[in-house]
């Protein structure tokens, strides 16, 4: 029978009743006349491009319509970035946290909460914002020729002069007062500023006024605010962020005209509330092959969750050090040079998200799914012994480590004292034996029979050569279902290989008892 392999991430408050992990993958769905209703497909490996300062990367800014350089903030350090990717230094900024970074043609806008910096493109020139009346900014972006920006812990939110963000009148400033929260962060969306308080949102337009230009859409408002003022990020025509209101938090919305509508399911809300500190919340937007991923990364407890809008289907994003998943290395986007570019968290690092790269830089990209082995509802609480589970994969997809062979079927005899199988690699491995020049790489799987609390150990199944397209991934002898009369499986892997799922086949048999 077919095992409900295919889904998404969704890991309840009690894991007896889902424990469907994915790390690392995503869900893709296919038309009628696929081989099957979709497939799992390896999230996108980071591909070094170039390192630029000490690090952490703070924010990367490009406006490909104008084909210009990119920019990136560094530590401390501001850089222009050529489109073959040389850095040149251009000054310093302050702060540690994310940095918004909006553009108006000729001026770049830096928000360090507090301190803001222009850089002018044109002469070069950069510098800090210095006018008596610039109070501070947080998040920072642009309408009509004027950059809005929100003054730190309060209501206030401020224009710069028309084309001039180094200069600000003392009188354009406004307060959003629906409500009495402090305004936490704000986004320009479709020529509209939407203004996210920490139990409130409420939009304004351009509205041409003397002075402070800004007024407040009429009925655009709704009780519900933000919790993380760097979640905020422009995706699909609209805005998604972390959300609070008077009544809870940690529940991810985008919104659906001037309402609120929620995008995070019970599981993914759980996870979140748990975790001890959500205000550091970051997130950014990207476009891939026609899914379009909202990346939501919590710094301090090294979690990354991501939505793919195309699905509605949500999955983990991680890194892997020391034998245990970490958050995503990236910390920032930006769509320069025909690449979805991101910055790392940790180093001066810039990287590629690419499809066809299946590492993180130089370290491992461990994939993983779980999931439960019978279909939903067909559990009759009766013993099964489960001889084989066949996981239906892209094959032949290894590496060819000695290209001066020819590429043989993968043998597993011994051959006088050689041994002709070679298994994986990866820093998990063995010897690469010389008797067989390829490369297997191998599916790792585990099983839990008491719902996911405990599990067996790992079985090493190889994917075949490169080239050996027929190769069939197999583990037998699974025994025999016990406790709770029900199996919860994990399939696994590090090699640096092209990973897509379609199914799994389970054989069974039922018992007496």
């Amino acid at each position: 029978m077919k095992t409900p392999i295919l889904g998404q991430a969704y890991v309840a408050r009690t894991i007896n009743a889902a424990d469907n992990r994915m790390v690392n993958l995503f869900p893709e769905a296919t038309p009628e006349g696929s081989k099957d209703t979709g497939f799992l497909n390896r999230a996108p490996g980071l591909k070094t491009l170039v390192s630029v300062g000490t690090g952490p990367i703070r924010a990367v800014w490009a406006n490909q319509t104008r084909g210009e350089d990119a920019f990136v903030v560094s530590g401390n350090e501001f850089y222009r970035l050529s489109t073959s990717y040389v850095a040149s230094l251009i000054g310093t900024v302050s702060g540690t946290g994310p940095v918004s970074i909006a553009d108006n043609g000729t001026q770049l806008f830096l928000a360090c909460n507090p301190n803001g910096f222009i850089y002018n493109k044109t002469t070069q020139v950069f510098q800090q914002i210095t006018d008596f009346d610039f109070a501070g900014a947080v998040t920072v972006g642009y309408i009509d020729g004027y950059f809005v920006f929100n003054q730190p812990d309060s209501q206030i939110v401020w224009v710069c002069d028309l084309l001039d963000g180094l200069s600000i009148s003392p009188l354009n400033f406004a307060s959003a007062e629906s409500a009495p929260d402090i305004l936490l962060s704000l986004a320009v969306n479709n020529r509209e500023v939407w203004l996210f308080g920490t139990n409130s949102t409420e939009v304004w337009y351009d509205a041409a006024l003397p002075g402070f230009p800004l007024a407040p859409i009429q009925g655009a408002f709704n009780e519900v605010g933000c919790l993380a003022a760097y979640s905020v990020a422009k995706l699909d025509n609209s805005l998604f962020w972390l959300g609070a209101d008077a009544r809870g938090f940690g529940v991810v919305y985008r919104n659906q005209g001037y309402n609120a509508l929620r995008v995070s399911t019970h599981a993914i809300e759980f996870a979140i509330q748990n975790y001890d500190v959500l205000t550091d919340a970051i997130a950014y937007t990207y476009q891939q092959e026609g899914h379009s991923f909202y990346v939501l990364t919590f710094p301090t407890v090294g979690k990354t969750w991501v939505y793919d809008v195309a699905t509605g289907l949500w999955h983990e994003r991680a890194g892997f050090k020391n034998g245990d998943f970490t958050r995503h290395r990236s910390n920032c986007q930006m769509n320069f040079n025909q690449d979805i570019i991101v910055g790392d968290f940790e180093n001066g690092n810039i990287y590629a998200l690419d499809l066809d790269v299946y590492s993180d830089g130089t370290g491992i990209q461990k994939w993983l799914r779980s999931w439960r082995a019978l279909p939903q509802g067909a559990n009759n609480y009766k013993r099964t012994a489960q001889h084989t589970l066949q996981l239906d994969a892209e094959t032949g997809v290894g590496l060819n480590l000695y290209p001066e062979y020819e590429v043989a079927e993968e043998l597993t005899t011994q051959n006088g004292s050689n041994l002709v199988t070679t298994i994986s690699s990866n820093p998990l491995i063995t010897t690469i034996h010389t008797a067989a020049p390829g490369y297997y790489p191998q599916a790792m799987l585990r099983w839990s029979d008491d719902g996911g609390h405990t599990w067996s150990n790992e079985h090493w199944s190889s994917m075949g050569q490169l080239g050996n397209y027929g190769k069939r991934i197999f583990w037998r002898r699974l025994g025999m279902t016990v406790k709770l009369r029900d199996r919860v499986y994990e399939v696994s892997g590090t090699d640096p290989v092209k990973i897509s799922i379609m199914a799994a086949e389970l054989q069974l048999s039922p018992t007496r008892a």
